[in-house]
């Protein structure tokens, strides 16, 4: 069962301070995140967490049970999904504040480990399976929520209301980051709205439309 953590992941203990609880939790996902970001998921390891955080392997064995459950819990404190889906009052800006919020996170102190977990993923299928249970999968379901909603004000169509659909945002955005890097420009996240994902959700597409025209 993995340990409760809150947001901050900054190393809270005095030198020589015996840590416990949340304390302690907290200074090994900041190590885990460090170490993500100096030798990879595949070189990491739970005696190198330890070690970086000045904690006993136990410690970290008590609360998790290997290191991919180590690596979700510490990516997910810097996670923004527990904001919810944004609720501006239309779907263009709904769209394009999911999108900077993850941009946030590559761009933070931990998108360097963000980057390298993004390419480990495809070596390792259990972590592949984490990571899509716990960030991809809840990603997409709030994209598919703001289209709900912009779908009962009329702005997107009930047949883009689908998994597959909502994924294309966030999939470019991951696309951009694997290729290029951060920072992320906003150009990207505005471009990926306008060119992409609107006229893909429009109530009307454009084939449709031609053919009607015609």
């Amino acid at each position: 069962m993995s340990a409760p953590v809150t947001r901050d992941t900054g190393p809270a203990a005095r030198p020589g301070s015996r840590r416990r609880g949340n304390v302690l939790s907290q200074a090994i996902l900041h190590a885990t995140l460090e170490e993500l970001a100096e030798v990879g998921y595949a070189a990491m390891t739970m005696e190198s967490v330890a070690q970086r955080a000045q904690a006993s392997k136990a410690s970290l064995y008590r609360r998790w049970p290997n290191r991919t459950e180590l690596v979700v819990d510490a990516m997910e404190c810097v996670r923004p999904y527990h904001l919810g889906a944004p609720d501006t009052g239309n779907v263009r800006d709904d769209l394009l504040v999911l999108l900077r919020r993850m941009i946030w996170v590559h761009d933070s102190p931990a998108g360097e480990a963000t980057h390298g977990l993004m390419v480990e993923v495809l070596r390792h299928p259990e972590l592949m399976a984490a990571v899509r249970q716990r960030f991809i999968s809840p990603a997409i379901e709030l994209v598919l929520e703001v289209l709900r909603a912009g779908a009962a004000r009329g702005e997107v169509r009930r047949s883009a209301l689908t998994e597959r659909i909502a994924s294309v945002g966030p999939a470019l955005l991951r696309d951009h980051f694997l290729i290029h890097g951060a920072p992320v420009p906003d150009s990207v996240p505005v471009d990926i709205v306008d060119d992409v994902v609107l006229p893909i959700i429009s109530p009307r597409r454009p084939a449709e439309q031609g053919r009607r025209a015609g």
